[in-house]
């Protein structure tokens, strides 16, 4: 582990001889770059009484990319080296053929820093961590004579990346990352049900091994394995839902955020290619993509092509004006990148993918909008969900669930699915609380095998028919 600067040309490359290479391979390509990378993490897993892993990874690697029209010519290496790099060269020009391109200007530059330098694995000893774990695990058995099993997750990371262009420009950025997570299983009478809470950001572990911070995870994971305790089977049936603010807008992120990418609309496979200036939402919502944001876990100071990211609307008092956009589908579409083009690592091509996605609030009071609920459920918590990007259909479990009826926020439901698809749930919105609410910093967005961190925001939203899979009658 080490907490040095990331600098590739002073120790592993000749930067002159890096550059020479890069610009054989993209001689005649429309864009293309050197992607450097050095990584490592960290993460103890403390399991119903014991540690259960402990473990350090480390990497590092380069990506080199041509990119020719719609084509892209890419190779990777973990050996960052002159030979490596010149190998890489006949890989990545397969995507030039005969060149003809027209090399694309750089991105601009930023001064701007959303988040620390220092690497967070380094924040805070191993035995303090380790402590901290079996800390968390005694207060939440004390917490609760129910409480049977306790999990609970510290991790950080520290990535550092160095961007090289043809031109000889050069960016850098240095990306922290820490989490922790609070599992809690309660049993009753036979019955077992569990909660969970967690959180955190690009920041140091200072503030997650704060008892303060930890105590308040560890008390919301109990208060909702106790609330799944006493639930009801979940109806089933076409109803109004209410959706709470915060972390339920991963529902957005997938049913509508996925369509809203660059190259999905390029190829016409989203449901939204084609609707650019048009009504797709009731009036007044409005969606955001913002990477921009101090310390929030989807934030980047520039994305993994160097264009800084920015907050970009998506769509505006319901009219779609914006999709989220990396340099090459930006190009192929006649618009200007909107540093949102992020790739998993060394490894993979950048594409196009969301930062922090969220839906601005409104002006009605939360309590209004349940209270305006006849009959429906009264959704806190989410799960796990599929989603087809082509039609943005959508199937999301519950984990937080209320039935409600005539305005009355009943018992709490298991099982419950909300099912149906994101273009229709855009139009069918009738509420939008003034409690606009990021999640605690917990989101991993999936795309052609390729995982980043995200985050996703909405205030409470009323939303009209949604399927609701269930086990009990409506």
């Amino acid at each position: 582990m080490t907490d040095t600067a990331f600098r590739p040309f002073d120790t592993l490359l000749d930067r002159d001889t890096a550059l020479r290479r890069l610009q054989e391979a993209t001689a005649g390509a429309d864009d293309g770059e050197l992607f450097l990378e050095r990584r490592h993490s960290e993460a103890l897993v403390f399991d119903d009484g014991r540690v259960k892993t402990a473990s350090f990874d480390a990497a590092q690697g380069f990506g080199l990319r041509a990119v020719r029209g719609e084509v892209s010519g890419y190779a990777h290496s973990s050996d960052i080296s002159e030979a490596a790099l010149t190998r890489a060269v006949d890989t990545a020009r397969l995507a030039v053929g005969d060149g003809g391109g027209t090399m694309a200007a750089p991105p601009p530059r930023t001064n701007r820093h959303l988040y620390t330098d220092a690497d967070p694995i380094a924040g805070a000893s191993f035995p303090v961590k380790l402590e901290t774990l079996r800390e968390i695990d005694a207060f939440a058995r004390d917490l609760d004579p129910r409480v049977v099993q306790v999990t609970a997750t510290l991790a950080a990371s520290h990535q550092q990346v160095v961007i090289l262009r043809p031109c000889g420009t050069e960016v850098s950025d240095s990306r922290p990352m820490t989490r922790l997570n609070v599992s809690v299983i309660v049993e009753q009478d036979g019955r077992r049900e569990s909660g969970t809470a967690g959180g955190g950001g690009r920041l140091g572990l200072d503030g997650l091994i704060d008892p303060a911070d930890w105590q308040a995870k560890t008390r919301e994971a109990l208060r909702v394995a106790l609330v799944n305790l006493r639930a009801e089977p979940a109806p089933a049936g076409v109803m109004d839902v209410v959706l709470g603010p915060g972390w339920p807008g991963i529902l957005l992120h997938e049913a509508i955020g996925h369509g809203l990418e660059g190259d999905f609309n390029r190829k016409g496979s989203s449901a939204f290619a084609g609707l650019m200036g048009q009504r797709i939402a009731a009036p007044g919502v409005t969606v955001l993509d913002d990477g921009t944001m101090p310390d929030r876990r989807g934030s980047i100071t520039v994305d993994d092509e160097g264009t800084p990211s920015a907050r970009n609307v998506l769509i505006e008092d319901g009219i779609l004006v914006g999709f989220m956009q990396d340099r090459q589908n930006a190009r192929l579409m006649g618009v200007d990148p909107t540093g949102n083009g992020r790739r998993e690592s060394y490894a993979h091509a950048p594409m196009p993918r969301m930062t922090n996605t969220y839906m601005l609030g409104g002006d009605a009071d939360p309590a209004d909008i349940v209270a305006d609920l006849k009959d429906g459920i009264y959704a806190v918590g989410f799960g796990g969900g599929q989603v087809d990007i082509t039609n943005g259909k959508f199937v999301f479990s519950c984990t937080e669930a209320y039935r409600v009826k005539d305005g009355k926020v009943g018992a709490p439901v298991k099982g419950a699915t909300l099912i149906g698809d994101g273009a229709t749930a855009l139009q069918h919105i009738r509420a939008l609380g003034n409690d606009m609410a990021l999640d605690p910093g917990m989101g991993n967005c999936g795309k052609a095998g390729q995982w980043v961190p995200v985050g996703v925001g909405q205030p409470t939203v009323m939303i009209g028919g949604l399927t609701i899979g269930g086990s009990a009658a409506g």
